[in-house]
């Protein structure tokens, strides 16, 4: 049996998407405190996969996690997108007018801002984790108090649902990736047809040098579907490249790699990973 890193606990959105990614597979949850407790487990394969957010349409790229996954030396192996869709939860019997406060993660809070608008006299307190605050409801039975979780954290909790699909906006989606470890990624067992490549650039500050790699790219009808900059650690105003590509011909991107790897302005590409491009439903 598999097993699966996520940051955070049962009913959490990490564990919506280790179940979606893995449904036709047998696997127990490792839950992590932290994205990097979750990196180091994966990285001295103390666990098979790890599950790890790295975008998000509303809040945007977690950049500290792409930095996690180039120190640890993790594979990309897969990506997954979760809709995310927030529901008021509570100990089970009770109705929104027995509420008297509402806990959550704050980015939860966030996002559910006009629901809560609604209920302005509700006190409203953060929470560590959204899947968290419904487990402390249940374990300690505490009423008159309600959470703002996923659908599944209402199941694994045994909570009812008082308010279905209270996000302000409904087309909000997170990314997730799929990790190994580096020392054993090239088990094709789950990874065995790619078309999506995502890698690490680190360029020459000399004019255009970015736009010729681009173009490079383009040339070889190569769709670049994602571009971020995050700080060198220790080099001052010095950024490497986060990209991803996606392609329909996989032998012109072997002839993409080849070319870009002869380019003298490139100090240095990485590939991050070759997995199947995620759809989002």
């Amino acid at each position: 049996m598999n097993v699966i890193a996520i940051q955070g606990i049962k009913g959490s959105f990490h564990h919506s998407a280790a179940s979606k990614y893995f449904e036709n597979y047998d696997f127990q949850l490792m839950e992590c405190y932290s994205f990097r407790e979750l990196a180091s487990y994966v990285a001295k394969s103390d666990v098979d996969f790890g599950v790890m957010a790295i975008e998000n349409t509303i809040a945007g790229t977690i950049l500290t996690n792409y930095n996690l996954i180039y120190e640890y030396n993790l594979k990309i192996i897969g990506e997954i997108f979760i809709p995310i869709k927030h529901y008021l939860i509570a100990y089970p019997g009770q109705k929104i007018e027995d509420i008297k406060e509402i806990i959550s993660h704050p980015m939860a809070l966030l996002q559910c801002q006009l629901f809560i608008d609604t209920y302005n006299y509700i006190k409203i307190s953060e929470y560590s984790d959204t899947a968290a605050a419904a487990k402390y409801i249940s374990y300690n039975k505490k009423k008159k108090i309600a959470a703002i979780a996923s659908k599944k954290a209402s199941i694994e909790y045994g909570l009812e649902i008082l308010y279905n699909n209270i996000q302000t906006i409904n087309n909000n989606f997170t990314r997730f990736f799929i990790l190994k470890s580096s020392k054993n990624s090239s088990d094709k067992k789950y990874n065995n047809i790619f078309n999506k490549a995502s890698l690490i650039l680190n360029i020459s500050h000399t004019t255009g040098s970015l736009s010729k790699i681009l173009s490079l790219i383009s040339n070889f009808k190569i769709n670049m579907t994602k571009i971020q900059s995050i700080p060198i650690v220790y080099s001052p105003w010095e950024y490497s490249f986060y990209i991803d590509i996606v392609f329909d011909n996989i032998n012109n991107y072997e002839k993409m790699k080849k070319k870009i790897k002869k380019i003298s302005f490139l100090n240095k590409i990485l590939i991050m990973g070759e997995y199947k491009n995620g759809i989002y439903n």
